[in-house]
């Protein structure tokens, strides 16, 4: 196996700097997109025949260090009594937001390895098809993320509900957030178990909150999950975005692995992390979308900046847009693996 991903992971030397993407499968392939004429998002994640399919569909065509399980971060919610569904053009669409503190009160714990049994066994299979190709990853949400979701009923510019819950109500956040990280951190267990040889918890709108406030509302629930994840034994991709004043406490939050996006210098995110942690990152996805020649430009920089040290896995600071050529992605790959 090529395993070159899970040894930058733990910081030890590589060939060539690793390489995937966030959103490797996904959009901007058209093999994905005929799959998506005949099934729903949601249909292709709770079908494993499918949901196999689509994760290894870039690995057909692009130069990839690992594969990153198909999936939404949004299935645990439905379980837990908070129904959504993904609206096109609009993005994931919950039905009845959490408003109040009955409404937390009234959510279910779950059994992960039975209500989300269906991602588990994807994860078998993969891990049977994948066993002499790259290792597998597999994620969830983190609890601010999550609880963002649920509270604002979908996406959000300004988190101006999700916030207003937090600060007036912060026992009822608490409590929110603590269920949110139980059922995570079991979720990430049961994956493991199945057979994926990493684990990414995204933590993808995070970059809302200030400092001190990630501190107090965030964090301690993020490091639960972090810690029960690390006891595992795979490597923890710690990730967000808009996180630039944000990535000393993602790191003290845990984490074998920091994502950083495009927003500060890899060096200067690195700095910030400590050279205890690996780095993850972090190209901007839009540089995918213009000439190469400034693409190729931007790789450069990026790897310029890691400097070769140890413990640099090269992906974009968010994942894949859907209107992505993908010979630029295959481009990408090549030229990250020939410098």
């Amino acid at each position: 196996m090529n395993d070159r991903f899970l040894r930058a992971c733990r910081r030890e030397p590589v060939d060539v700097t690793p390489i995937w993407f966030m959103r490797q499968a996904g959009r901007y392939m058209p093999e994905y997109r005929a799959i998506r004429k005949r099934h729903t998002l949601l249909e292709i994640c709770r079908e494993p025949e499918l949901a196999v399919q689509v994760t290894l569909q870039p690995l057909d065509r692009i130069e990839l260090d690992a594969a990153i399980l198909f999936s939404d971060l949004l299935l645990p919610l439905e379980p837990m009594g908070i129904p959504f569904d993904f609206i096109k053009g609009e993005g994931p669409r919950i039905e009845k937001p959490i408003r109040a503190t009955e409404d937390v009160e009234n959510l279910r714990r779950f059994e992960p390895r039975d209500a989300l049994q269906h991602v588990l066994t994807t994860i078998r299979i993969l891990s049977k098809a994948l066993e002499d190709r790259v290792p597998l990853i597999g994620f969830a949400g983190a609890p601010f993320t999550l609880a963002s979701y649920a509270i604002e009923g979908g996406p959000s510019s300004n988190y101006a509900k999700t916030k207003a819950l937090m600060y007036g109500a912060p026992d009822t956040w608490h409590k929110l957030c603590d269920t949110f990280a139980v059922i995570i951190a079991d979720y990430l267990k049961a994956q493991v178990e199945a057979g994926v040889q990493a684990v990414q918890l995204f933590d993808s709108w995070v970059g809302a909150l200030s400092p001190d406030d990630y501190r107090e509302f965030a964090m301690p629930h993020t490091k639960r999950i972090l810690d029960i994840a690390g006891s595992t034994g795979v490597p923890v991709i710690h990730f967000g975005t808009s996180t630039a004043t944000l990535l000393e406490t993602m790191a003290e939050a845990g984490g074998d692995v920091i994502g950083a996006d495009w927003r500060i210098p890899l060096d200067l995110a690195w700095e910030k992390i400590g050279p205890d942690k690996a780095i993850q990152g972090n190209l901007d996805p839009t540089l995918l979308l213009g000439p190469t020649d400034r693409l190729f430009a931007g790789a450069e920089e990026v790897l310029r900046r890691a400097r070769g040290r140890p413990g640099h896995i090269f992906n974009l600071g968010h994942g894949v847009l859907p209107e992505t050529p993908v010979e630029n992605v295959q481009a990408l790959a090549r030229f990250v693996h020939g410098q």
